[in-house]
């Protein structure tokens, strides 16, 4: 099954663009992700363009259909050896004079001279946001990458150094995303982390159907967590409530245990018995048993508390055990 980030290229891939200036900033994009500069005799150049998705291997072709007028292009797979390995599509982009016309017009040669220092921030390419919009896709066709819905929010775009990955997160910024870089290895990656801007991103890229799925799976986790707060907290509660209700009745055994249940008020005293006939009763269940409010119930049992910490601590010496019956002495009777 592909992943998401595949659906997601295979989706996008498919999409042809009317505008000229945006067929070319995406062509750009993608040749700085996945393409290496040939030579070939009399001083002419090529591009050998490599990718593991063959939707991708594809929309290059189309695009130098298009925009690749008088070069010759040809394409081979290689079949992976190992097993969960891609396969690797190579689109080769014959060494001849035209080449060099085609790579001044993506910026990737200026003057005779290669340009794959020099980022570029001033081309025309890159001048309106459609264009940018496009590099960016470009960019994510070549390199990109996005977890699925299900887990937690991310995206990014690998690049192979960091002046072009300070490029590509110039252009998110100034489509006011909220892009990170950091340094991974021997690559630097541009990343969104945000639910919203990854949103945002793939409908930039007009990939609607991974939107709609996103949304989907990202209502649906919001639903699902919001179901784990309420069970956690009505646990919580449910615990809170079963701890109180130990207290109540280790109060109401002290009473017993002092005698003190029958000397106590009516109302007290039915408290009493209630609760330790219906340990398991809440307190609005126990409420509704006495036919009282529920702050009449607190009420009555915070009093049972009080009368049984009294006994708790002033018990009578007989209780203690301190006296001279508590010490098993028979009292001493003097001679009249």
């Amino acid at each position: 099954m592909p992943s998401f980030a595949t659906e997601v290229k295979n989706e996008i891939a498919r999409l042809m663009y009317d505008q000229a200036c945006d067929r070319t900033a995406e062509m750009a994009a993608l040749l700085r992700m996945g393409g290496t500069i040939t030579f070939g005799p009399h001083r002419t150049f090529g591009v050998n363009f490599t990718t593991e998705n063959a939707a991708v291997a594809r929309k290059m072709l189309n695009l130098l259909k298009l925009e690749g007028e008088g070069v010759r292009t040809e394409i081979s797979a290689r079949r992976a050896r190992r097993l969960n390995k891609h396969n690797n599509y190579l689109v080769r982009i014959v060494p001849s004079p035209g080449v060099e016309g085609l790579l001044e017009h993506l910026g990737l040669m200026q003057g005779g001279s290669l340009n794959l220092g020099q980022e570029q921030k001033g081309l025309a390419i890159l001048r309106k946001n459609c264009c940018r919009a496009a590099y960016l896709r470009g960019a994510f066709l070549g390199g990109g990458s996005v977890n699925r819905p299900e887990a937690h929010y991310h995206l990014e775009l690998v690049a192979p150094n960091y002046a072009f990955a300070h490029l590509l997160h110039t252009l998110m910024r100034r489509l006011e995303f909220p892009a990170g870089i950091a340094e991974r290895r021997d690559v630097y990656v541009v990343y969104l982390k945000e639910g919203d801007a990854v949103v945002d991103f793939l409908g930039m890229m007009q990939a609607g159907a991974a939107v709609e799925r996103f949304e989907v799976a990202r209502n649906v986790k919001e639903v699902r967590e919001q179901v784990n707060r309420l069970v956690n907290c009505e646990t919580a509660n449910l615990q809170k409530a079963v701890d109180a209700a130990g207290r109540q009745i280790e109060d109401i055994l002290v009473l017993e245990k002092a005698g003190a249940i029958q000397s106590l008020p009516d109302q007290l005293r039915e408290t009493a018995e209630a609760r330790k006939v219906h340990p398991d009763l809440t307190m609005a269940e126990l409420a509704a048993l006495l036919c009282v409010s529920k702050p009449g119930v607190n009420h009555r049992l915070r009093k049972l508390h009080a009368l049984a910490e009294k006994y708790r601590f002033h018990q009578p010496p007989s209780q203690r055990g301190d006296g001279p019956e508590g010490r098993g002495e028979s009292p001493v009777h003097k001679d009249k």
